[in-house]
């Protein structure tokens, strides 16, 4: 019968970002995995601590801030403006989105009051400065913002409570563009982000309906939406559009082989995706 690692070795590694080899590994005898343990323990802790001295010497800043610096240049570079907006959402741009108290989406919300939350997603700020810039600039107009966003989700290595979205829309694009736009958003996003591989899958969305996903293997990094869309009516807003959504945490995730989400964000934990507790 062979053995695999204790629940307590399991989580170790889990912490120190062991590859899936290493988490998988097998044991004829008791004595043989705690040898092997203490090997891929200090195998992954000397690569901890030259991560943490390449940080301190060499790049001087997360990977996280390194990626949202190649995304702001890639985007802008590309015709984009980047704004900013608010952490704190009222409940009735919430409600805009649909998302009520019935919304499946409503339970991992972070209520600060009765009729402020912190937001779960950047777009009802987008919607509502898109009124205005669609008045104001000739179209078409390309926005887009990197920012925190906030939800009550703790199951597994890819969510988190705190975690960082990048949103892009471009709106009142010619219709028979916006598939081909996707693909195009969807290409400048993962090339800046160092991520070759992937795939566009159509999907449904609790919020958005009909959406196409950026995957890599079973992992989402991003969800795009095309409009018309029957959220515009909410805001009063019509015309075609395309938007992709990505959670920064999730692509960094990805691009270095990382096994844990937690460790890619922000973290009094981990530093630059490593455990500090080594």
């Amino acid at each position: 019968m062979s053995l695999l690692w204790t629940v307590a070795q399991q989580k170790r590694l889990s912490e120190l970002n062991a590859s899936e080899t290493q988490k998988n590994m097998s044991f004829t005898m008791a004595v043989e995995r705690e040898a092997a343990f203490k090997q891929v323990e200090l195998l992954l802790v000397n690569e901890g601590k030259r991560r943490l001295n390449k940080l301190r010497n060499e790049t001087r800043r997360p990977e996280l801030c390194e990626l949202e610096a190649r995304l702001v240049d890639a985007l802008t570079g590309t015709g984009f403006v980047q704004v900013t907006t608010p952490v704190i959402l009222s409940r009735k741009l919430l409600e805009k989105m649909t998302i009520t108290d019935e919304h499946a989406l409503f339970s991992q919300v972070f209520w600060l009051e009765e009729n402020k939350c912190l937001r779960p997603m950047l777009a009802p700020n987008l919607y509502y400065i898109l009124k205005d810039l669609l008045r104001l600039w000739e179209k078409p107009v390309r926005i887009f913002e990197i920012g925190s966003c906030f939800r009550k989700e703790s199951q597994g290595n890819n969510h988190l409570n705190e975690f960082t979205m990048l949103n892009l829309v471009e709106w009142d694009l010619p219709e028979e563009q916006r598939h081909e736009r996707i693909v195009q958003l969807a290409k400048i996003v993962m090339n800046a982000a160092g991520i070759p591989e992937y795939s566009l899958e159509h999907a449904i969305s609790v919020v958005y309906g009909k959406t196409i996903d950026v995957m890599h293997g079973e992992i989402e990094l991003g969800s795009g939406a095309i409009g018309p869309h029957f959220l515009d009516g909410r805001w009063g807003m019509v015309g075609p559009w395309v938007g992709i959504g990505f959670g920064l945490e999730r692509l960094l995730m990805v691009r270095e082989g990382g096994q844990n989400v937690r460790s890619m964000g922000k973290s009094l934990t981990y530093l630059d995706g490593v455990r500090l507790n080594i």
